[in-house]
């Protein structure tokens, strides 16, 4: 302990006596961040420590690569890596096997297994060859990565519970979740002690195939390990199963247990306990929670309340939500139309139309126009509704406000075709063109159903389209036997 507090003390002491020529005024992982973590400030100040020649101690480089893989900065962590080794910078095992993950995560996984295959034999051990293990997990390429532990294990290399933890998750993502416990027996076999991870991966792959009792089996064994106690993965996990199983009782226990571990008060806990209460319907818990984060924190950031409003919203707390809306926009320098959204949503919902288009008309006077989201909610609306010239027109505000928040947005194929059906229902040949020619600004690809929405509605209308044809053949779409019969009718070609 103390040996760690005189190395700290001694690296500082070092920066205070550089020199101006030759190194940083100041460390490096300080100036990276000088000007704000945004990647393309964090890269202005990599290329100007780049081009200004100077040098920065290893240990610095290694934070702040470090730093920079927190934030996931990986290009120009990339680019620091190869470059002080271009300077002579010797590279350990270790920082060769960062530097890998670092090639996969800027320049993908064939990079990365190049970058594996010239390393020296002597730089092949457990750190480079479980990178790359891990990598191949996180892309989920599941041949690749039970090949390689394979090769691993053939090697004799050392292994932890690690690699068996990134095999387990690889699973869980790929739908296999019955997998999970064969790898638990090989490590239990092999002697590899497992870690908190290895315990809430087992239980999450549990709780997927519906088996609580196993869930409660593990809890069990951890606490009997003795070596491992919960974190707050463990119990938000083990609330989460309950709750979705419906076991009221147990998921409160387990939130109890949870709150003892917030000795930290961070702000994610506190959300995360309003949600998983809310998940219980105990609003008088959810209630509590709010209180205690607004006592923790001076300030109410607006997560929290989007977090509160839409949690009372779920469990019908409609006058709740609305008292909590309220103190949110007259406190809030910043209209979120986030916040909004979800006043507006549930009141969509209920039908109350009215009170829906007076908190749209608020956010547009606090200087926050409708987002793709908001046009959805209705969206919704009016297809309930059945108003479809409404509808419609979202459909266009929804597309032209996604390009407006950098993104795209389209609606969903099912909400497409129950247009296209009332549209074909009242043989609205002007509106169906008008739609679709909507859906081309959303790059929409339109499927076969639709266009055979479209021929029909030429059929019952008795009208010819001299495009439809060319349009077939441009969205290389194949036709039913009866949309072909139907082409052949209204086509002039």
């Amino acid at each position: 302990m103390a040996s760690g507090f005189m190395r700290q003390f001694e690296k500082k002491r070092s920066i205070l006596k550089r020199s101006g020529k030759k190194y940083l005024e100041e460390a490096l992982y300080t100036k990276l961040f000088k000007n704000g973590g945004e990647d393309q400030r964090v890269r202005e100040q990599l290329n100007q420590f780049l081009k200004s020649h100077k040098s920065a101690y290893k240990w610095e480089v290694g934070k702040s690569l470090k730093k920079l893989r927190s934030r996931k900065l990986y290009g120009p962590a990339l680019k620091l890596s190869e470059t002080m080794e271009k300077r002579g910078m010797n590279r350990t095992v270790s920082d060769q096997a960062i530097h890998l993950d670092l090639v996969a995560k800027s320049s993908g996984i064939s990079a990365a297994e190049t970058y594996f295959l010239n390393l020296p034999e002597s730089s092949k051990n457990h750190l480079t060859y479980g990178a790359l293990f891990n990598c191949y997990c996180k892309d989920l390429l599941a041949e690749k990565a039970v090949a390689l532990f394979e090769k691993m294990k053939e090697l004799n290399l050392e292994l932890t519970s690690m690699p068996y933890n990134s095999l387990m998750t690889l699973y869980l993502k790929t739908g296999q979740p019955k997998m999970v416990p064969t790898i638990i027996q090989e490590m239990k076999a092999g002697e590899i002690m497992p870690d908190v991870y290895t315990y809430n991966v087992w239980m999450r792959a549990l709780a997927a195939v519906e088996d609580i009792p196993g869930v409660e089996r593990v809890i069990d064994e951890m606490k009997r390990d003795g070596r491992v106690a919960g974190d707050w993965t463990t119990y938000s996990n083990l609330a989460s199963i309950y709750a979705d199983a419906g076991l009221f009782d147990k998921a409160n226990k387990a939130l109890r247990e949870l709150e003892s571990k917030n000795t930290r008060r961070e702000l994610s806990a506190y959300q995360f306990l309003i949600t998983l209460y809310g998940r219980t319907g105990n609003l008088t818990e959810v209630y509590r929670i709010w209180r205690s984060l607004k006592l923790a924190f001076r300030k109410t950031a607006n997560i929290s309340y989007l977090n509160m409003i839409q949690v009372l919203v779920n469990l019908n707390d409609l006058p709740g939500s609305e008292k909590c809306f309220k103190e949110w926009a007259c406190g809030c320098k910043t209209y979120d139309i986030r916040i909004g959204n979800v006043l507006i949503g549930a009141y969509l919902r209920e039908g109350l139309f009215k009170n829906a288009e007076v908190l749209m008309n608020l956010a547009q006077r606090r200087g926050s126009k409708p987002n793709s989201k908001s046009w959805e909610l209705y969206l919704d609306y009016y297809m309930k509704k059945g108003e479809i010239k409404s509808a419609v027109e979202c459909v266009e505000n929804a597309i032209s406000a996604g390009k407006v928040e950098g993104g795209e947005w389209a609606p969903s194929p099912l909400v497409v075709q129950e247009l296209m059906q009332h549209l074909e229902h009242n043989k609205d040949i002007e509106g169906a063109e008008a739609f679709l020619e909507i859906l081309t600004k959303s790059n929409y690809k339109l499927q076969s159903e639709v266009l055979e929405s479209l021929i029909k509605i030429y059929a019952y209308s008795g009208k010819k389209s001299s495009t439809i044809r060319q349009r077939i053949k441009m969205e290389k779409v194949e036709l039913s036997e009866e949309g072909m019969k139907l082409l052949n009718e209204i086509s002039d070609q």
